[in-house]
């Protein structure tokens, strides 16, 4: 048996811990303001805790950590000095220095940092890796990913650090490398200087492009990826059923002349087994516990992401901060 301990009761963390009871194995929960975690232990049958008892806590295995972006090194430090693997959902940390002193502590003590890319951990992305490693849409050659809807607007990070791991994630795991050019404009249009709408082009190696559109004031929900290929399309769209999620293109592109002649083919949905993307990621947590072998989303692939966003970060101009 694996006993996870959570840290944050608020709205996701509600999510993490129902799938960890789900799991058998969720030990307790602790949150800054102590009757959310009375209330949490009271909804999810765990005993509420204080930080330092997760810390000197001996039949924890790991924690999860759902806090603001901001306190995640203060608080994984400790825990990964104490011994735990730790959960830390996205982002990993605000700043590149964060990063690596989590990154330092985990290589210190011996433990598994997971970071909370959750999308990897979806059929509909994992089925879309699998045909395009086996060449179903010929070579790559663009991605496509779109996350808009309206909320959950923050004024302590932007969309950058927000929308922005959960696709850069998905993109890097595609190319299986760092781009090489990054662009990225956005604008700040609730809160003055906390970017709201973003747009980032990638670069990479190969000719391989990328393009990123995220943003917290739309009024349409749309998750999708669009991963393009010399000879076809796959199409990763969340916000459909489970039987839509996932659709192969193969339309076909050819000169004629100083022209080109497109012939429009059937869309072809592809069979997935319906899953539950924030339990199996979960599943992975504590496998990474009991086992001690990093995770898919492990502390080498989150500073690579971790990278990629400071890059951005310094790329970044604020259309709405831009003087005529």
């Amino acid at each position: 048996m694996t006993n996870i301990g959570l840290i944050g009761c608020g709205m996701w963390g509600r999510n993490l811990a129902r799938n960890l009871l789900a799991l058998d194995a969720l030990a307790c929960v602790t949150d800054s303001t102590p009757a959310n975690a009375t209330a949490f232990a009271a909804e999810f049958n765990a005993p509420p805790a204080s930080f330092d008892d997760l810390c000197h806590d001996s039949s924890l295995d790991g924690v999860v950590i759902s806090t603001p972006a901001h306190s995640h090194a203060n608080i994984a430090v400790p825990l990964l000095a104490a011994g735990k693997h730790v959960y830390i959902e996205k982002p990993l940390a605000l700043t590149m220095d964060d990063a690596t002193r989590i990154a330092a502590a985990a290589n210190d003590h011996n433990r598994q940092v997971m970071v909370g890319h959750l999308i990897r951990y979806h059929a509909s992305f994992i089925e879309l890796q699998k045909q395009l490693a086996a060449g179903v849409i010929g070579d790559l050659r663009h991605i496509q990913a779109t996350r808009l809807a309206m909320g959950r607007i923050r004024n302590t990070e932007s969309v950058l650090f927000d929308l922005c791991p959960h696709d850069l994630s998905l993109v890097l795991a595609l190319t299986g490398t760092s781009p090489t050019h990054v662009s990225c404009a956005g604008a700040s249009h609730v809160t003055p200087g906390i970017v709201d709408v973003l747009s980032t082009v990638l670069g990479f190696d190969g000719g391989i492009s990328a393009h990123l559109n995220t943003g917290w004031i739309n009024p349409i929900k749309q998750h999708c990826l669009t991963v393009i290929g010399s000879t076809g399309s796959l199409v990763f769209d969340d916000t459909k059923p489970w039987d839509e999620k996932l659709t192969l293109f193969t339309d076909d592109i050819r000169q004629d002349g100083d022209y080109f002649t497109i012939t429009r083919q059937p869309p072809k949905p592809l069979t997935l087994t319906q899953g539950e993307p924030l339990k199996d990621e979960m599943r992975a947590f504590i496998h990474s516990c009991k086992s001690g072998t990093p995770a898919l989303t492990d502390m080498k692939d989150a500073l690579t992401v971790q990278a990629v966003l400071e890059d951005m970060q310094r790329q970044l101009v604020d259309m709405t901060d831009v003087k005529s």
